[in-house]
């Protein structure tokens, strides 16, 4: 299992150090999710849960590839590089991080393909799968409401504040995050105690989103956009940040 773990982490890594000399990020992005695939090949196994895993994990890549893909078509540039694209040290360490980003995130999932042992199918695989489908369908929906309000002309210059939007400042990360976390779940019905310690895979994507390249950056830009509009700081006083968790009277 093990050796099957390191070789997807190596084929990870290079797909992402190629890319840096082709700068070809979302396809790169998702060839190193071709590394479930391969687990499956080294491990030698292909229990009924792996497949599920496998083909779940694939449906995220394929969605959320697209969407980025299609959203730098439209914009023209991946503005989440606009700093660095120029500086070819930092975009090095900026790939090498994503492939980390992958691997860690991938090895609940990576660790249950090379697992030759099998177990009938349990609660945590129901409640785990299921999980993932909430995650799944919040973060498709916030991105295509973002993505339909962005295309009307009328909203140019504002703030999305209505749809899963209203509940959650970041509806698609709380999916995102969901996601990760039911996949974690699942896998761990085969799992032996050390290898409980791959739920750093959804706590690596919580604090990653919450509290390094997703929410304070976009947190901070929207303040310098909207600080000033008081719409927008009744949205910022009203509506949780991550977790829609409601609000009661008197709070």
């Amino acid at each position: 299992m093990g050796s099957a773990v390191a070789k997807c982490a190596v084929t990870d890594l290079a797909i992402q150090w190629v890319g840096v000399l082709l700068r070809i990020l979302e396809l790169c992005y998702q060839l190193s999710l071709d590394s479930l695939d391969l687990s499956r090949v080294w491990g030698g196994t292909g229990h009924f849960r792996q497949n599920v895993q496998t083909g779940l994990v694939t449906a995220w890549g394929l969605r959320l590839g697209t969407f980025l893909f299609l959203r730098i078509l439209k914009e023209g540039q991946d503005r989440r590089f606009d700093n660095v694209r120029d500086s070819p040290g930092t975009f090095f360490v900026y790939w090498t991080m994503q492939a980390l980003w992958v691997f860690i995130t991938l090895l609940p999932t990576l660790i249950l393909n090379s697992e030759r042992r099998d177990e009938p199918l349990g609660p945590r695989d129901y409640i785990g799968w299921g999980i993932w489908g909430l995650g799944f369908a919040t973060e498709a929906l916030a991105d295509w409401q973002k993505w339909n309000f962005r295309s009307d002309p009328d909203n140019a210059g504002k703030c999305i504040h209505h749809g899963l939007w209203a509940y959650s400042r970041h509806p698609n990360y709380l999916g995102e995050i969901l996601q990760w976390s039911g996949l974690f779940l699942s896998a761990s019905s085969v799992m032996p105690g050390p290898q409980y310690l791959t739920v750093v895979s959804p706590l690596f994507v919580w604090f990653l989103l919450r509290h390094v390249s997703g929410i304070p950056i976009l947190e901070k830009q929207t303040m310098k956009k909207w600080g000033s509009d008081p719409a927008f700081q009744n949205y910022i006083k009203n509506t949780p940040l991550l977790w829609p968790f409601p609000k009661f009277k008197g709070e």
